[in-house]
């Protein structure tokens, strides 16, 4: 039999027998729980699992399959260069950069976390029928759809070396800090996601919701316009948002530099951080009660 544990909470009864796996048992409890993030990598083969069936079912009977990844930012690089570079004439940066290059840039990195977010809000629905037969972590299910998601952005990255090389722009030497602006697009996204995850479950119209923010979001973030475009008197209101730090960071990490930048990230990290372990915490509590919202 497989191990199963509830909320968290510690077995009340055992069996003896060390022929074959122990059954535990567990008594529901009220308040908050513990995470119990340790046990996420006794079910990383599930995690493996569904991130792979997410991206086949994705790509199953396409024409083009994983090039849809490439495709789409591309074309929305084509109309923000031609809509934002060339008739609003919107600057790319202080360091000169091609402007297809810098939203292109902001532009995955924006792809990556609203896929995160919009994913993780429906995998509880969809995987309904997988919480309501057998126990395992339900973080399971939110994290796999980052895993899969991730594989995307990794696709749609090379796309972003090509126009590199092709307008022969070299990345600096700070590249190798952009997987860190990376966890902490997965750290924003996976926390916003557990939130939302959870509501959704129990109140269906949250996803109706989702996109409606994710659009006024990516707006508000610095996806097409420099960090620098925004008035001085409104930057502290501006700095809230954590995905400008993301954004200035990985931009720096690849181009160059961007004024105060370590202002931005510490907003970044603290907004994502709160986010996160909150997500966490309240993904948890109302977890016991998932079965009876499906």
């Amino acid at each position: 039999m497989r191990r199963q544990i509830v909320d968290g909470q510690e077995p009340v009864n055992r069996q003896a027998n060390n022929a074959e796996p122990a059954l535990i048992v567990v008594r529901h409890t009220s308040g908050w729980i513990p995470l119990k993030l340790k046990e996420l990598w006794e079910y990383r083969e599930l995690i493996y699992f569904l991130a792979w069936r997410d991206l086949k079912v994705r790509y199953r009977q396409t024409i083009l399959g994983v090039f849809w990844v490439m495709l789409q930012p591309l074309l929305m690089t084509l109309v923000f260069s031609l809509v934002f570079g060339r008739f609003a004439a919107i600057p790319a940066s202080s360091s000169d950069i091609p402007y297809p290059i810098f939203a292109l840039c902001g532009l995955l990195a924006w792809q990556f976390f609203s896929y995160v977010l919009a994913n993780s809000t429906n995998s509880l629905v969809a995987s309904e029928r997988l919480i309501t037969k057998i126990y395992f972590p339900r973080l399971v299910i939110p994290l796999s759809g980052m895993l899969s998601g991730l594989v995307d952005f990794a696709i749609a990255f090379i796309l972003l070396l090509v126009m590199m090389m092709y307008y022969r722009v070299a990345p600096t030497t700070n590249v190798w800090i952009l997987p860190a602006f990376l966890v902490m697009i997965i750290a924003h996204a996976v926390g916003m996601g557990l939130w939302l995850a959870a509501m959704n479950l129990q109140y269906r119209d949250v996803r109706y919701v989702v996109p409606f923010i994710s659009q006024l979001w990516f707006f508000t973030s610095p996806v097409v316009y420099p960090i620098n475009f925004i008035p001085d008197n409104w930057r502290w209101l501006y700095a809230i948002n954590p995905m400008v730090g993301v954004i200035g960071g990985i931009r720096w990490s690849l181009f160059g530099s961007i004024a105060d930048l370590g202002l931005w990230l510490c907003a970044s990290v603290s907004v994502a951080a709160v986010i996160l372990v909150s997500g966490l915490y309240y993904f948890r509590r109302m977890e016991r009660d998932f079965a009876d919202f499906v």
